[in-house]
């Protein structure tokens, strides 16, 4: 049995005709005819009776109908929901987004506009470090992610740079380093620092490190480490250490600490979308698109 012996039983059910049912299902009657008997054939009983002018469904004919109709209902369901998929339009696009970017400007715009756009999307977001992204993307678990660049970057990675932010120095209020009009990183030779694991991101490690010594800051004291924000900021909060914090912090920096710039920290923080290069998925190629868009990194 075949979806269209149901469509053509259903067919002449609605007509009560073999000739106006094949002609509304644009097809010849002899083949509608014979489609019907091979349907009744392999049932093993007569789904109509036949009459001078027409047909007639029979009893067992009459109780097929109702769940024909519904499986013929079920499959057109089944498409159109696929369809969505295949659009784009509906399913699940599992983000990761580091924590430093949780309040970014670019990030928070793209999820609103996405929602917009497609609104009968499931957006899952797993607030993970770069470097386990990088590790969640490629092995699936993860469709996209938000995360500072780690390289070198995978082969099998695609990425997109969509910002990029200064340091700032997190202090605990009332720190002597409010007090200065310019800080110089010289001026931080001193202080104890609460700094990361160069394993969460070797390439900017090595880079803020390279950074600190042209300023004069060639061994910063490192007192504590953290791989992520919040531990950084408690510490800071509990004047254990200053941090390096991205500038994006102002928007949801803690009581009781002071963000402050200083002169000569010149790198910035790139930050970068990525996903799988083989991943063809239309819902992730929507996103990535929209968030690549001109009106959203122009503001960068």
């Amino acid at each position: 049995m075949e979806l269209r012996h149901l469509r053509y039983f259903v067919g002449v059910a609605r007509e009560q005709h073999f000739g106006r049912a094949a002609e509304r299902l644009h097809v010849a009657q002899p083949a509608l005819s014979r489609q019907i008997q091979d349907l009744e054939g392999e049932m093993g009983f007569l789904l109509f009776d036949r009459l001078p002018r027409g047909v007639r469904l029979s009893a067992a004919g009459n109780v097929f109908l109702s769940d024909a109709r519904r499986i013929l209902q079920d499959v057109d369901e089944a498409k159109r929901r696929a369809e969505r998929i295949a659009l784009g339009k509906a399913g699940t696009l599992r983000i990761g987004i580091a924590m430093a970017l949780s309040w970014h400007g670019v990030v928070v715009d793209s999820f609103r506009e996405f929602r917009r756009r497609q609104p009968d999307v499931e957006l899952v977001v797993h607030h993970l470090l770069s470097v386990h992204q990088v590790d969640a993307v490629l092995s699936d678990r993860l469709d996209v992610g938000f995360a500072a660049t780690i390289t070198p970057w995978h082969k099998d990675l695609a990425h997109r740079q969509f910002a990029q932010e200064r340091l700032l120095l997190a202090v605990p209020k009332g720190h002597p380093l409010t007090r200065l009009k310019r800080i110089r990183l010289r001026d931080l030779r001193s202080l104890p620092f609460v700094g990361f694991q160069r394993w969460a991101n070797p390439a900017f490690y090595d880079e803020l490190m390279q950074a600190c010594a042209r300023g004069g800051l060639s061994a910063p004291r490192i007192v504590q480490e953290a791989t992520d924000r919040d531990t950084q900021l408690g510490l800071v909060q509990c004047q254990i250490g200053i941090a390096w914090q991205t500038e994006s912090m102002r928007w949801q920096c803690p009581r009781g600490i002071a963000l402050l710039p200083v002169v000569d920290m010149n790198i910035r923080v790139p930050y970068n979308l990525i996903w799988r290069k083989d991943n063809s998925s239309p819902l992730l190629q929507k996103f990535v698109g929209q968030v690549g868009a001109e009106k959203i990194t122009a503001r960068n």
